[in-house]
């Protein structure tokens, strides 16, 4: 039963993907004699945990209960007080958490506190499944840098376009929206400049139930974002530019009296020091940084270990031609055995296409709670 119970508070957590950053996803579920008395999720970082909410609706029904948490309760007052202390003055009777909270103001505080109060503490049930929904936050609070997806979609023959350079579409509009969805849930959207030149996208969420844009990062070693582009004017986000030291300076004052939050950023023979950007990302409460950049950026970002999951669309389709480009670029690997590899596979097909999506092995953090590809297997 105790799995029944932490299944459903894993299922309401979910209802906040997206929009809890850079807070973890947290669904809580209080059963007294049998029946659901009291449930809740946390909705926004700010605003109450979902320890709160279901001792708000469980009322009196809450002493002598026992509520599941797919996270340890918080013990630390931040823009809201102690989890801990609340369940402790509601006199819950049990408390079953599925993993602890790594979070350096909580780790196993909460549940000392609970202890100390003479509250049953169960840990550990299900706590695969709740890594897996909290691998961002994982990723992040315990390294401090974003957690990196890339996107790629390909032929069936591995281009990303034609040989001319054009490129729409490779993916159907099934797939086109499904991407849209991901740019829903994560907090920032990384491109390189040579994507900019070419397609001047807008970088935005576009569903028709509206969505969360996220803040578009363009990595740009000598500031060649033209002022016209959409990233620049069209204000619906945030736009971080990221150059090098060596990049013009009235083109850096350009920009950003246009608006634009400009990195100056330490660069090599390659460009900007793509870890160095990922650092101050981190440190700016970025979590997450999904990558739709093309061949160099890829390959750039892929070499430096900081691609954690990959989403990899498929189309039935073949262009052919040697000088269609693929989606990573670089040198490459000299050995069929050097290649980098995923793990935790999933496949499924959306529209005509088929999504292939995995972790990156030993990609880092990944020793957080063995929590390789969020399956807690290390």
């Amino acid at each position: 039963m105790d799995e029944f119970y932490m299944q459903q508070a894993l299922a309401i957590a979910r209802y906040a993907t997206g929009r809890t950053s850079p807070n973890p996803l947290v669904g809580a579920v209080i059963v007294k004699d049998g029946r659901i008395v009291g449930q809740g999720w946390h909705r926004k970082a700010g605003t109450p945990h979902a320890e709160v909410h279901a001792l708000a609706q469980a009322g009196e029904l809450a002493k002598g209960a026992t509520i599941y948490v797919t996270l340890e309760p918080c013990s630390h007052h931040g823009r809201t007080g102690p989890c801990a202390d609340a369940l402790i003055e509601a006199g819950v009777k049990k408390v079953v958490v599925a993993m602890t909270d790594p979070n350096p103001e909580v780790a196993g505080n909460g549940l000392t506190r609970l202890r100390a109060a003479g509250i049953e503490v169960v840990e550990g049930v299900l706590i695969a499944e709740a890594i897996q929904i909290n691998e961002v936050f994982l990723k992040w609070i315990t390294t401090g840098m974003p957690f990196g997806i890339l996107k790629t979609a390909m032929t069936l023959d591995g281009k990303i376009a034609a040989h001319t350079g054009h490129s729409k579409w490779i993916t159907s509009a099934s797939a086109r929206e499904y991407v849209h969805k991901l740019r829903d849930i994560y907090d920032g959207i990384l491109v390189g400049v040579g994507t900019i030149l070419a397609d001047n996208p807008k970088l935005t969420t576009r569903l028709l139930e509206g969505g969360h844009n996220p803040v578009r990062i363009i990595v740009d070693t000598m500031a060649r974002t033209p002022l016209t582009a959409n990233v620049v004017t069209d204000k619906e986000a945030p736009t971080i530019i990221a150059v090098g030291r060596e990049a013009p300076v009235e083109r850096v004052e350009a920009l950003r009296k246009l608006g634009v939050e400009v990195l100056v950023l330490e660069q090599n023979t390659q460009g900007v020091k793509l870890r160095q950007l990922f650092k101050v990302l981190g440190e700016k409460r970025i979590t997450s940084v999904f990558i739709e950049g093309g061949a160099t950026i890829n390959a750039s970002l892929l070499a430096d270990n900081l691609i954690d999951k990959v989403y990899s669309f498929v189309a039935p389709k073949i262009i052919g031609g040697k000088k269609a480009p693929g989606p990573v670029g670089g040198n490459g690997v000299d050995q069929v055995d050097q290649a980098i590899m995923l793990e935790n596979i999933t496949t499924q097909t959306i529209g005509d296409d088929i999504l292939i999506s995995g972790y990156v092995v030993g990609r880092e953090g990944c020793d957080v709670y063995r929590a390789c590809g969020g399956t807690g297997e290390s």
